[in-house]
């Protein structure tokens, strides 16, 4: 998933420069919500089969 981002308003005060959102921790920051998505969106499908009926088929099986 590729995500762009057209325009970042900030009204941080910084005490000192390395507070401020330098390109680096907005990456970080950035990465950490991609990974977090992709986690839900893993238990999210992970659930749906858990759910579904061939699942349901395949654990009443006959001869399992």
């Amino acid at each position: 998933m590729q995500v762009i981002i057209e325009e970042v308003v900030s009204r941080i005060k910084a005490t000192n420069s390395e507070a401020a959102l330098s390109p680096q921790a907005l990456n970080t920051v950035v990465t950490a919500v991609m990974e977090a998505i992709a986690a839900q969106d893993q238990r999210g499908a992970d659930q749906e089969e858990e759910r579904s009926l061939q699942n349901y088929q395949e654990r009443v099986r006959p001869g399992r």
